[in-house]
C-alpha cells in the first residue's frame, strides 16, 4: 500500500486540500499520512488543528513549530524547525511521496527536508506569481525541489515547464479548491449567521488581510486606508477574519482588534471561520475586500464581487469578480467599493467563470499519485 504524506500548515491550505485528503483517506490502496504544522498548532490563530480533528482525519504527525513571535528572524528560525521536525518525521513514517500545496515558509521547510532522505514530493499550486510577497520565493524554491506538479491553470503549467520540470511530470487539473465549493454541504444563512452571531438582516461584506512581506511598512498603510473605507460603508456588516502567521501579522492583528473594538456594530473578527464556515459566508457575502487569494480563487465560483488591494496577490490569474487597487489612495478604494455594489458589477460578476478549473481535481492528483513510481 503506497503512503502518502499531506503536509497541512495553515486553515488556508487545508481548506484547498481537502477534496484530495478525502480521497486519499477513501482509497482502498492508499495509505494517508497526515502532517500538521505550521499555525494550526498555534494558539494564537486559533488552534485550527481541532477543525482536521473534527473532519474525521487522523493525524498521523505534528510538527510545533515557534510562531508566537512574528519578526523576520523568528520566520527563518522557523523554517529552520521544520526542517529539523520533518527530517524526523519522515524517517520515522517512512513516507512513498509528500504532498504539498502553494508557497508557505513552513512548507518550504517540509520539503526541503525531503530532499536529501530521496523522498519525491508532489506539489499543487505552483507556477503562480504573488510579487507582493516572499511566498513568491518560497513557492519557486518548492518548485525547483519537486518531483510532481498539479498547477490550476494551463498559464501556471507552462511557467513550471519554463523552470525546467519534466512535462511528462506536469498535470494540469485546476485548483481543488473548486471540488470544494462544488461537493461541500453548506450552512443555511439562517444558520450560519445564528453561529456566528450576526443580524440575520444585514448585508455582510468579508474582509481578510495579510502581511505585504516584500513591503516595507508591511501593507499598514494600505490597511489603514481600507479600514477607513469600509466604515464609510453604513449598510454593510463586515466580517473579518485574521491574518497569517507571517512577519508582521501581530500589528495588522492589533489594528483590526481596535477597529472591531470601535465599530462593534458594524464588524466583528474571527481567527478562523472553518472550511464550511468560509465557504458559506462567502456565498452568502454581499462584497469581499482584502488581500486574501481566496477573493481569486474561491469567490470567483461564487460570483461575488471581490475589491483586492495593493501588490500581495499581483501577477496572479484572476476572474472577472476581481476589481484590483493597487495603489491604495482613498478615492481608488471609494471608487472601487462603489462599482463592486453596483448592480451592473453584480450581475456581471455573477456570470464569471472560475479560471481555476470545473471541479475534478482530486480525482485527477489522486489517480497520477497513484500512478507515481519515480
Amino acid at each position: 500500500m503506497k503512503k502518502i504524506a499531506v503536509v497541512t500548515g495553515s486553515r488556508a491550505d487545508y481548506g484547498l486540500l481537502f477534496p484530495v485528503i478525502k480521497k486519499i483517506s477513501e482509497d482502498p490502496g492508499l495509505s494517508l499520512l497526515l502532517m500538521v504544522t505550521g499555525s494550526h498548532l498555534s494558539g494564537a490563530h486559533g488552534m485550527t488543528i481541532k477543525e482536521i480533528a473534527a473532519d474525521g482525519f487522523r493525524i498521523a504527525s505534528k510538527v510545533k513549530l515557534s510562531l508566537d513571535d512574528d519578526s523576520p528572524e523568528s520566520t527563518a528560525l522557523a523554517v529552520a524547525q521544520a526542517v529539523k521536525g520533518f527530517a524526523r518525521e519522515y524517517s520515522r513514517l517512512k513516507p512513498d511521496i509528500i504532498v504539498v500545496l502553494g508557497d508557505r515558509f513552513e512548507i518550504f521547510g517540509a520539503v526541503a527536508a525531503a530532499v536529501p532522505l530521496s523522498i519525491p514530493v508532489a506539489h499543487l499550486h505552483g507556477g503562480e506569481k504573488t510579487l507582493g510577497a516572499f511566498d513568491e520565493i518560497f513557492r519557486n524554491s518548492i518548485t525547483q525541489m519537486s518531483d510532481v506538479h498539479f498547477p490550476a491553470t494551463r498559464q501556471y503549467a507552462d511557467r513550471i515547464i519554463s523552470m525546467g520540470a519534466d512535462p511528462r511530470r506536469v498535470f494540469c487539473v485546476g485548483s481543488p479548491a473548486v471540488d470544494n465549493i462544488l461537493s461541500a454541504t453548506l450552512k443555511s444563512r439562517t444558520g450560519l449567521f445564528r453561529d456566528l452571531g450576526l443580524d440575520g438582516a444585514a448585508r455582510v461584506g468579508i474582509m481578510t488581510y495579510h502581511p505585504v512581506t516584500m513591503k516595507k511598512d508591511g501593507g499598514l498603510g494600505d490597511l489603514d486606508s481600507l479600514l477607513r473605507s469600509i466604515s464609510r460603508l453604513k449598510d454593510i456588516f463586515w466580517v473579518i477574519t485574521m491574518p497569517n502567521s507571517d512577519p508582521g501579522n501581530s500589528a495588522i492583528r492589533q489594528k483590526i482588534a481596535r477597529y472591531t473594538g470601535k465599530y462593534p456594530r458594524s464588524a466583528k473578527a474571527f481567527d478562523s471561520l472553518g472550511r464550511i464556515g468560509y465557504l458559506s459566508l462567502m456565498k452568502c457575502a454581499y462584497v469581499m475586500a482584502g488581500n486574501s487569494s481566496s477573493a481569486l480563487i474561491e469567490a470567483a465560483s461564487f460570483g461575488l464581487p471581490a475589491v483586492n488591494i495593493g501588490d500581495r496577490q499581483k501577477g496572479r490569474i484572476r476572474g472577472g469578480n476581481v476589481i484590483d487597487v493597487p495603489k491604495c489612495t482613498q478615492a481608488a478604494l471609494n471608487s472601487a467599493f462603489k462599482k463592486a455594489l453596483s448592480r451592473d458589477f453584480r450581475n456581471s460578476a455573477a456570470k464569471t467563470v472560475n479560471p481555476y478549473g470545473s471541479g475534478h481535481s482530486a480525482a485527477g492528483i489522486v489517480k497520477a499519485l497513484k500512478a507515481y513510481n519515480g
